[in-house]
């Protein structure tokens, strides 16, 4: 047996981005009060045609890439998550 080790990290964010300044046009908040309690400027959302399943792919190949290994030099991949691939009313 050889151990298991991490080899390399990835991390994918989709592309639209929601600001601080589009909640404030929304609901009654704004920049200034979601940043000195919360510290978020801005938040990247994903759209129902990219799958949280799909956002891990994402980032997997990255996480090969930076490793320099192919897909084929991987035996088991382990993910942790509380998003549902199916989304669902809430």
């Amino acid at each position: 047996m050889h151990g298991s080790r991490i080899a390399a990290v990835g991390h994918y964010q989709p592309a639209k981005i929601l600001t601080n300044e589009d909640l404030a046009a929304k609901v009654d908040t704004s920049d200034e009060w979601i940043r000195s309690r919360v510290g978020i400027r801005t938040r990247h959302i994903a759209g129902p045609e990219e799958p949280v399943d799909e956002l891990a792919a994402h980032a997997g190949g990255k996480a090969l890439a930076a490793a320099g290994l192919a897909p084929e030099a991987i035996d088991l991949v382990l993910v942790a998550t509380s998003t549902a691939i199916d989304r669902s009313p809430n």
